[in-house]
């Protein structure tokens, strides 16, 4: 369903943009942490790593996949602020067309790769088989995460953020009860948790099919499928930085992860439990950076760029007053919320110093997100590689090598290294923001 966020309440249009779309978050967060769980009640150290190592490439792929697909997203937004039915009609159809390709290739390249990528991954040799297990049956199913993703990416740039969370909300249930299933009933380890992720995508896709040949939700003609250079160039534009972009921020936390893992045991716990409770976190700037993309490209497309910008200003105020909220609360809630997911007193410990200064990232990144949705919604996808990228280099990666190094017995100093990336990022976010103003190109 098209729904035009240029007109009415703004602040009311955010609202009801974001809140399906954080739950959608939520989903899919839950989603990729169910195969893990799972697989814990009912298998060894050998499955439950051979899970965690493929489902760590799968999300990188799947981020990247999802970045490019932004291209499309920001284009259809345009043109659906600027009523352009058309061109709506035909940059849908040139994604679809683009992802058909993508999907073809990447399948078999990465069909191709799987011993080499469990070779990368220092995967322990007693989940060799494992890891392989699961990484071959999910590249097989590549083709239906890639058409979820697209057919997300498409409503979203119509301004539909809630079909999304219904198809989300589909696989999420599908997924677990075939994980009890395959994992539980049939003891199909790695491969069971694997085949239930592809079979929910797969349901997940025939549902959205059929829901929107039902309603008729996109008008789309054969005609638009038809490959056009112009348009296909304009997607790829936006969506090949946002794509490297989110690729270097998961390579980076495969770094800082390996880091910590080269530390001992109990830093190398107390890191992920960190890490995976600063991803629930995140899932608020998150929703903000595409919600701040999604209504600045269709003001954009309508010609209203003062709009776009107070969506940008009003987004950030709301993300980065929820982060606050988080910064401060963890500064007293960081030991309980850390003692449910383990024992060990020294664990706890560890992860509570990393919590502490990791999570003011929560307030500085609601800022710097909401200035990536908003210049990628402005054709200046390359503003968020850069600042994410020269983060990363600079002050992230480095600055928890050093941290490890300098201060071996805590992990606050390590965790200020994200915080401190992140104020870069602000920094260049604010530079690139007043120079487009001066030359008044947003």
């Amino acid at each position: 369903m098209q729904r035009d966020l240029t007109k009415g309440n703004l602040l009311k249009n955010i609202v009801v943009f974001s809140l399906p779309f954080l739950l959608s978050y939520f989903l899919q967060t839950l989603y990729g942490m169910a195969d893990l769980f799972i697989v814990g009640q009912f298998d060894g150290a050998n499955v439950i790593s051979g899970v965690a190592i493929g489902s760590q490439v799968m999300h990188m792929i799947t981020v990247m996949l999802v970045g490019v697909a932004t291209g499309g997203a920001v284009m259809i937004g345009r043109y659906v602020g600027a009523h352009d039915k058309e061109n709506v009609s035909k940059t849908i159809g040139n994604t679809i067309t683009l992802f058909v390709i993508i999907a073809a290739i990447l399948t078999a390249l990465l069909l191709l790769l799987v011993s080499p990528i469990v070779t990368i991954m220092s995967t322990p040799k007693e989940a060799i088989v494992e890891t392989s297990n699961y990484l071959k049956i999910c590249f097989i199913g590549i083709p239906f995460i890639i058409a979820y993703n697209v057919i997300s990416s498409i409503f979203r740039g119509m301004g539909d953020s809630k079909s999304p969370m219904y198809f989300i909300a589909v696989a999420c249930v599908v997924n677990i009860a075939l994980d009890y299933y395959f994992i539980g009933t049939l003891s199909m380890h790695a491969s069971g948790a694997a085949l239930a992720t592809i079979i929910a995508q797969a349901f997940s896709v025939i549902v959205a099919i059929i829901t929107i040949v039902t309603k008729q939700l996109i008008q789309l003609s054969f005609s638009s499928l038809k490959f056009e250079k112009e348009t296909i160039t304009s997607i790829l534009k936006i969506g090949i930085p946002v794509s490297l972009q989110d690729g270097f921020i998961q390579v980076a936390f495969l770094i800082i992860t390996i880091i910590a893992n080269s530390r001992g045991v109990e830093i190398s716990a107390a890191v992920g439990i960190v890490e995976k409770i600063i991803s629930f976190l995140f899932l608020v700037p998150s929703t903000m950076m595409q919600t701040v993309s999604t209504i600045s490209s269709q003001a954009i497309g309508a010609g209203k760029k003062a709009l776009a910008r107070k969506t940008l200003f009003t987004s950030m105020a709301i993300s980065t007053s929820i982060g606050l909220i988080f910064a401060i609360s963890f500064q007293f809630i960081s030991e309980p919320v850390i003692a449910l997911f383990t024992h060990d007193a020294q664990v706890v410990q560890l992860a509570t110093g990393y919590m502490h200064s990791y999570v003011f990232d929560c307030a500085i990144a609601s800022m710097h997100f909401c200035f990536s949705g908003f210049f990628v919604a402005s054709g200046y996808s390359i503003v968020s590689f850069i600042h994410n990228v020269a983060s990363i280099i600079t002050l992230r990666v480095p600055g928890a090598y050093l941290a490890s190094i300098y201060y071996p017995k805590t992990l606050f100093p390590m965790g200020l290294a994200a915080p401190a990336g992140g104020v870069l990022q602000l920094a260049i976010c604010i530079g690139f923001y007043r120079y487009l103003r001066k030359k008044n190109k947003i």
